[in-house]
């Protein structure tokens, strides 16, 4: 929930997602997703509305093999291409961040294995990142993405946070998590919790942070882990 200063920077997310509960499908079922999702944003030097203007586009890469009722489907290929704005704000102790951005339906979406989700959303998003002692080694970070698909199906609210300490030795740890409901055409919701580690290395402007969540709760929606490795490249 921090807009960095003018720039160009890459992240590149790794995640691996597994999970075999769900309480509205036979008990045979799984899902297994592998994706790198390839983000590129550009923090300009211009001011609106006081906030730093920023663009952004997400380019993801989806593996997904899911199992339902023992009848099992694969498919892998590029998902939906998220292209997005974003203003950030700054404080003494304080960041804040709002955008809006569009996932394009480009994404193959014939099977339920597909890396496409068949339609556009649009995403709005709000969030805030708040240092809690004077030395900024603590802070206290929310970002949430309110998500409508464009045929009223599907909208979510999604909201993740941290708590994270920032240690002598360069290194950053944190407890993580995340919360999601359907807001419209379900009652999905999700919940999960975890923790992450994260440096960043000042010489190559290069950091890695590596994150593992454990779902503990989830309703009409697969219950399972995650685990994450971001690659953040300044350029």
């Amino acid at each position: 929930s921090a807009v960095p200063g003018p720039g160009v920077y890459y992240k590149g997310y790794a995640i691996h997602y597994n999970a075999d509960d769900h309480s509205a499908l036979p008990p045979d079922s799984e899902v297994t997703v592998n994706a790198i999702a390839n983000r590129l944003i550009w923090v300009t030097d211009n001011k609106v509305l006081g906030g730093d203007l920023t663009f952004e586009t997400i380019i993801p890469v989806i593996h997904t093999e899911l199992t339902i009722g023992g009848d099992t489907q694969s498919d892998w290929g590029i998902g939906d291409i998220f292209l997005g704005t974003v203003l950030g704000w700054h404080g003494e102790r304080w960041d804040t961040v709002a955008g809006i951005g569009v996932w394009t339906e480009t994404g193959q979406d014939d099977e339920p294995a597909d890396p496409g989700l068949g339609y556009t959303e649009t995403m709005l998003t709000l969030g805030a990142n708040v240092y809690l002692n004077e030395t900024k080694d603590i802070a206290f970070n929310v970002l949430t993405r309110t998500s409508f698909a464009d045929d009223d199906r599907d909208d979510e609210f999604l909201m993740e946070w941290a708590l994270s300490k920032q240690l002598n030795s360069g290194l950053e740890l944190g407890l993580v998590g995340y919360d999601r409901w359907q807001i419209e055409g379900g009652n999905e919701e999700k919940h999960g919790i975890g923790a992450e580690v994260g440096y960043f290395w000042p010489s190559a402007m290069t950091g890695l942070n590596f994150a593992a969540y454990n779902e503990y709760d989830a309703t009409e929606d697969f219950e399972g882990y995650q685990l994450r490795a971001t690659l953040t490249k300044v350029f």
